[in-house]
């Protein structure tokens, strides 16, 4: 049983570091050779392991548990995080490419003119940066001069408009939202009444807003 557990903190922690070493593209672009090494990674990692009857399986999930636990704890120390998770990387810096960051993290530079091209900005003098984040996700900051000007910009107050809180999915009653709102069922079906939809199965979706408490019907496309 020992030995069974030994084997699997290690290979835990072995399947860890290694796809920290295969890099952040990894989780970022999932490409068919990045798939592919996932799945041989684990297949390779759990093939040593074979749980002898259902006592040991428990264990065996007990340990997975205890370890991934023990990883989420130890990554709140800032060294520790960047050994197991790692750090954000600048790939552009006011409107400038890091070549030697993309080939640093091997993020090849057609996948990264297509993601700032998908978020609408295809000019890359337009953004101030760039950063590549320890999950394989990119943060694309633009400059101020193409960022939309909002209310705020031009020092104008707006008022809330409410969150619309949906009350009925598909002619099912979502009880756990109206508590949300300090509502109750027979409040909702007199709503429903008073703007005139007696059968709450004919109900697509509806909602209400958790500033005024106003519903909003929709009975879906009959027609699709």
């Amino acid at each position: 049983m020992f030995i069974f557990v030994g084997k699997l903190i290690l290979l835990f922690g072995l399947v860890i570091m290694a796809m920290r070493c295969m890099g952040k593209t990894l989780l970022a672009q999932l490409t068919p050779p990045d798939l592919a090494a996932i799945v041989f990674l684990v297949t390779l990692a759990i093939t040593p392991l074979k749980a002898d009857g259902l006592e040991q399986a428990i264990i065996g999930i007990i340990t997975i548990v205890v370890m991934y636990l023990l990883f989420s704890k130890l990554s709140l120390f800032r060294w520790l995080n960047r050994l197991f998770i790692g750090q954000p990387t600048i790939l552009i810096k006011h409107g400038k490419i890091s070549k030697r960051e993309l080939r640093k993290t091997r993020f090849p530079l057609v996948e990264l003119l297509s993601a700032i091209r998908t978020a609408g900005y295809p000019n890359i003098q337009d953004l101030d940066y760039v950063i590549l984040e320890p999950n394989g996700d990119l943060s694309i900051l633009p400059n101020q001069s193409v960022v939309n000007l909002t209310p705020k910009h031009l020092n104008i107050e707006t008022d809330y408009q409410g969150l619309p809180i949906a009350v009925v999915v598909e002619g099912k009653i979502q009880h756990k939202n109206l508590r949300l709102i300090q509502k109750d069922e027979k409040w909702l079906r007199e709503q429903l009444v008073n703007k005139g939809f007696n059968r709450l199965n004919t109900i697509f979706y509806a909602a209400v807003s958790d500033k005024d408490h106003s519903l909003v019907v929709d009975m879906g496309n009959q027609n699709a």
